[in-house]
C-alpha cells in the first residue's frame, strides 16, 4: 500500500470512529493537518503553498527532540464537514505540497462535537 493509501484509508478510519462514537455528522469541523521538518525554510515555503491552496497557516512551532535535535512544524487548517471525499483531495493536495517541499505529511486530527 502506497503511503497515499494509506492515509486516504486513515480518513475514513478516522471519519467511521467519530461517526460510532457519536460524533455530530452534520457538524462543520476544524480539521487541522500537519507538517513537519528539520529544515525551517523548507517548511515555511509548504506553508506558503498551503496558504496560497485554501488553508489557513499556523505559525511554525519548534520542537526539540529527545536526541536534541530540532524539528520544526505546523498545521493548515479548513472548516470541512465530517465528508471522505473533501478530505481525500485535501489529503491529496497537501501531501503534493509536502513532496515538493521535501517536508513531511503527519495527517490531521479534529476535535469530536456532541450531537
Amino acid at each position: 500500500m502506497s503511503e497515499l493509501e494509506e492515509w486516504l484509508a486513515f480518513n475514513r478510519e478516522t471519519v467511521d470512529a467519530l461517526l460510532a462514537d457519536g460524533s455530530d455528522p452534520d457538524a462543520v469541523y476544524s480539521i487541522e493537518y500537519h507538517f513537519a521538518s528539520n529544515n525551517f525554510d523548507k517548511l515555511e515555503k509548504a506553508a506558503v503553498d498551503a496558504f496560497k491552496a485554501g488553508f489557513e497557516v499556523g505559525d511554525a512551532e519548534e520542537m526539540i527532540l529527545d536526541d536534541g535535535g530540532t524539528l520544526f512544524c505546523f498545521d493548515a487548517v479548513a472548516e470541512r464537514d465530517l465528508n471522505v471525499e473533501q478530505l481525500d483531495a485535501d489529503t491529496k493536495t497537501l501531501m503534493t505540497i509536502a513532496d515538493k517541499h521535501n517536508v513531511y505529511y503527519d495527517g490531521w486530527g479534529t476535535h469530536f462535537i456532541e450531537s
